[in-house]
């Protein structure tokens, strides 16, 4: 399995059932990689004279020899259609945007969180202060008293 930056995300260790499914879904994964890896090659042909060795009755296996020699069954050959293919292929890239605006989230939370912690209130902080660290409330109050509404989100 390849190693991905995502493996060990809290995202897949933060509920019980997401863990469960992801846990289930990289067991398949591996187990799909080992079939996968086991039957690439074709089969190592059958050793009949071992068999006629090791087991008493020889008709049987005389009678399964013949059978296995005259029997040719077509190779079944198993392919992905072009529109499943092509469906997966765009949930994937859905997926990747999703991801990425998550990220592009996360940044800014971490910005927006990184911002209201350098300018906490305290008892010395000033008006003036608060009116420079957020001009948009600062511009919404001088208009609410402009226009004498004391009260606007204080009564209804």
């Amino acid at each position: 399995m390849h190693t991905n930056k995502y493996r060990s995300s809290p995202v897949f260790k933060g509920s019980p059932e997401v863990a469960a499914a992801v846990s289930n879904f990289r067991a398949w994964a591996a187990g799909a990689e080992a079939m996968a890896e086991k039957y690439s090659a074709p089969p190592t042909p059958i050793d009949f004279g071992k068999s006629k060795a090791t087991i008493r009755d020889k008709v049987i296996v005389d009678a399964l020899e013949k059978f296995y020699t005259a029997n040719a069954p077509p190779a079944q050959v198993f392919s992905w259609s072009e529109k499943d293919k092509a469906d997966k292929v765009k949930q994937i890239e859905d997926a990747k945007a999703r991801m990425a605006f998550t990220a592009e989230m996360i940044e800014d939370t971490e910005r927006e969180i990184a911002f209201m912690k350098a300018n906490r209130t305290t008892r010395d902080t000033s008006g003036t202060d608060i009116k420079e660290a957020y001009p948009d409330i600062a511009e919404e109050v001088e208009k609410e008293l402009e226009q004498r509404k004391w009260f606007k989100d204080a009564i209804n």
